[in-house]
Protein backbone atom coordinates (compact mmCIF):
# COMPACT_ATOMS: atom_id res chain seq x y z
CA UNK A 1 0.00 0.00 0.00
CA UNK A 2 1.54 3.36 -1.00
CA UNK A 3 2.07 5.98 1.68
CA UNK A 4 0.71 8.77 -0.50
CA UNK A 5 -3.11 8.82 -0.20
CA UNK A 6 -3.40 10.74 -3.51
CA UNK A 7 -1.77 7.91 -5.48
CA UNK A 8 -3.14 7.90 -9.03
CA UNK A 9 -5.27 11.03 -8.65
CA UNK A 10 -4.98 13.88 -11.10
CA UNK A 11 -5.97 17.53 -11.06
CA UNK A 12 -7.12 19.67 -13.96
CA UNK A 13 -5.59 23.12 -13.65
CA UNK A 14 -6.87 26.05 -15.73
CA UNK A 15 -5.30 29.51 -15.91
CA UNK A 16 -8.21 31.97 -15.58
CA UNK A 17 -6.36 35.20 -14.75
CA UNK A 18 -3.22 36.66 -16.27
CA UNK A 19 -0.07 36.69 -14.13
CA UNK A 20 0.80 40.14 -15.52
CA UNK A 21 1.08 42.56 -12.61
CA UNK A 22 1.97 39.87 -10.08
CA UNK A 23 5.38 39.04 -8.64
CA UNK A 24 8.16 37.31 -10.58
CA UNK A 25 7.94 34.17 -8.45
CA UNK A 26 4.20 33.85 -9.19
CA UNK A 27 4.87 34.25 -12.92
CA UNK A 28 7.60 31.60 -12.66
CA UNK A 29 5.21 29.23 -10.89
CA UNK A 30 2.65 29.62 -13.70
CA UNK A 31 5.35 28.84 -16.24
CA UNK A 32 6.67 25.87 -14.22
CA UNK A 33 3.18 24.38 -14.21
CA UNK A 34 3.25 24.45 -18.01
CA UNK A 35 0.58 27.12 -18.42
CA UNK A 36 1.14 29.57 -21.28
CA UNK A 37 -2.26 30.99 -22.29
CA UNK A 38 -5.44 32.05 -20.53
CA UNK A 39 -8.06 29.30 -20.26
CA UNK A 40 -5.46 26.66 -21.05
CA UNK A 41 -6.10 23.47 -19.06
CA UNK A 42 -3.45 20.96 -18.09
CA UNK A 43 -3.55 17.73 -16.12
CA UNK A 44 -1.07 17.05 -13.31
CA UNK A 45 -0.62 14.24 -10.80
CA UNK A 46 -1.80 15.28 -7.36
CA UNK A 47 1.33 15.54 -5.19
CA UNK A 48 2.22 17.63 -2.13
CA UNK A 49 4.72 19.62 -4.23
CA UNK A 50 2.04 20.41 -6.81
CA UNK A 51 -0.42 21.41 -4.09
CA UNK A 52 2.14 23.89 -2.75
CA UNK A 53 2.62 25.43 -6.18
CA UNK A 54 -1.13 25.70 -6.71
CA UNK A 55 -1.64 27.26 -3.29
CA UNK A 56 0.90 29.97 -4.16
CA UNK A 57 -1.10 31.12 -7.21
CA UNK A 58 -4.62 29.97 -6.27
CA UNK A 59 -6.01 33.41 -7.19
CA UNK A 60 -5.02 32.84 -10.86
CA UNK A 61 -6.36 29.30 -11.27
CA UNK A 62 -9.41 27.10 -11.44
CA UNK A 63 -8.73 23.60 -10.09
CA UNK A 64 -10.85 20.48 -10.67
CA UNK A 65 -10.27 16.97 -9.37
Amino acid sequence: MPKNPTHGKTLLVTLVKSPIGFTKDQKATVKALGLHRLHQTIEHKDTPALRGMLNKIIHLLKIEE
